[in-house]
C-alpha cells in the first residue's frame, strides 16, 4: 500500500493505493471513508480489497482541511449533490482507469458519509456501488436515475437512518436498478468498522459486529463477481 498525491480538479489531494499481488489486470474499487477520515480501519479495508484481487484507491476527502472539507461534504450530501467531494471521487476513479492493470471495471464502496457519496456517484460511471449505512437526502429517484447496480448494508437499530433501506429499495425498484439491500438485526451504525474507541462503543451498544460484517462483505463480493467480471476469481481470504 502506498500514499500518493492524486490530481483532482480542485487541487491535489492525498490518497492511498493498494495493488494485488501477481499479474493483472484487476477491476478497480474506490473506497470512501466515514466521518472519522483516514485511519487504520480504512487502511485495513483497502488492503483487504487488494488481497481479494482488486486495485483499490481511497481518496482523502478531508485533504484540504477538515473544517473546510466538512462544509463542502455536507453541502453536497444535503443540498447540491455536486462539488469538490464528487470531483475528488471521480478523479480517484479516473486514476484507476488510467492504470494499465485495471480491467476498466470499477466499483465504489463507502461507509456512513462515504456511503452517501457512493450513492451520489452511482450514476457517474461506476459498474457497482456498495454503500454501508449511507445517509442520502433529497429525491432518491432523481439522484439515482441511471445508477449502476447497488448492494447496500444497513443496521436495523440505526436511529439516524430509520426507513432508509425501504426508501432506497422503492427508488431502485422503480428505476429498475438491480439491487441487494439488507438491514442487519441487532446492529447499530458502524457495525462494519473498527474504531479506536471500540471498547467504549461496545458498552453503549454500538461498534463492530463480526457476523454482520462478514455477511455484508460476502454479499458485496458475490455482487461484484457478477458486475465486475470476477466470477472466475481464485479462493479468497476471510473478509473479516
Amino acid at each position: 500500500m502506498q500514499t500518493i498525491e492524486l490530481d483532482a480538479p480542485d487541487g491535489t489531494i492525498e490518497a492511498i493505493v493498494a495493488r494485488p499481488t501477481g499479474q493483472g489486470p484487476w477491476p478497480g474499487v474506490v473506497v470512501l471513508h466515514d466521518g472519522v477520515g483516514f485511519g487504520t480501519d480504512l487502511r485495513g479495508n483497502v488492503e483487504m480489497l487488494a488481497d481479494y484481487g482488486y486495485l483499490a484507491i481511497a481518496p482523502n476527502l478531508f485533504s484540504r482541511g477538515r473544517v473546510r472539507c466538512i462544509r463542502s461534504i455536507f453541502d453536497a450530501l444535503l443540498r447540491t449533490g455536486e462539488g469538490p467531494p464528487i470531483r475528488d471521487i471521480l478523479a480517484a476513479r479516473g486514476y484507476l482507469l488510467a492504470d494499465v492493470d485495471c480491467t476498466r471495471k470499477t466499483a465504489v464502496i463507502g461507509f456512513c458519509l462515504g456511503g452517501g457519496f457512493a450513492l451520489l456517484t452511482a450514476a457517474q460511471g461506476f459498474d457497482a456501488a456498495a454503500p454501508f449505512y449511507p445517509g442520502l437526502y433529497g429525491d432518491y429517484r432523481s439522484i439515482l436515475n441511471g445508477a449502476c447496480p447497488i448492494v447496500a448494508s444497513y443496521a436495523a437499530l440505526d436511529p439516524s437512518l430509520i426507513g432508509a433501506p425501504a426508501k432506497l429499495d422503492r427508488a431502485l425498484t422503480a428505476l429498475q436498478v438491480e439491487h441487494d439491500i439488507k438491514s442487519y438485526p441487532a446492529t447499530m451504525h458502524g457495525f462494519a468498522n473498527v474504531f479506536p474507541v471500540e471498547p467504549l462503543l461496545r458498552v453503549t451498544g454500538l461498534g463492530y459486529d463480526q457476523d454482520a460484517a462478514r455477511d455484508a462483505w460476502q454479499r458485496i463480493f458475490a455482487f461484484f463477481d457478477r458486475h465486475l467480471g470476477t466470477e472466475d476469481r481464485v479462493a479468497r481470504p476471510d473478509a473479516t
